[in-house]
């Protein structure tokens, strides 16, 4: 007695047949490669860059359509000296400059919001 999948609609079909095209396309270019640059030494010391990466896809299952969207953003460097390796975030300047100033702003706006409520109940 042998068991039969069950039978899978066209619509579903074509949409999955165009998302793994769409995968096949962007994953491509998903490789090491992409993801940790080419070693550079200098000095007996050997930096090795490494990117962030992602993908999004979009698509209309109805119209057979799909696109899709790969990024890499670069994320920090691997040090290698004397046989010891060290990863080092790069961080984007804005939160360096948008971290710091947070706490002391909203400290102030807490305490005009105290000042102000106190002002309005000795009325």
């Amino acid at each position: 007695m042998s068991q039969s999948s069950p039978a899978v609609p066209a619509e579903i079909a074509s949409a999955s047949g165009v998302l793994d095209s769409v995968a096949a396309r962007l994953g491509a270019g998903a490789s090491v490669s992409a993801v940790y640059g080419d070693p550079v030494e200098c000095e007996g010391v050997t930096v090795i860059p490494v990117a962030r990466t992602g993908y999004r896809f979009d698509g209309a299952a109805n119209r057979g359509r799909a696109r899709g969207r790969a990024w890499a953003a670069p994320a920090g460097y691997i040090r290698v000296k004397d046989g010891e390796a060290h990863f080092t975030p790069i961080r984007p300047p804005v939160k360096s400059l948008v971290v710091p100033l947070v706490l002391p702003l909203a400290l102030i706006g807490c305490c005009t919001a105290a000042g102000i409520v106190r002002m309005v109940t000795r009325r």
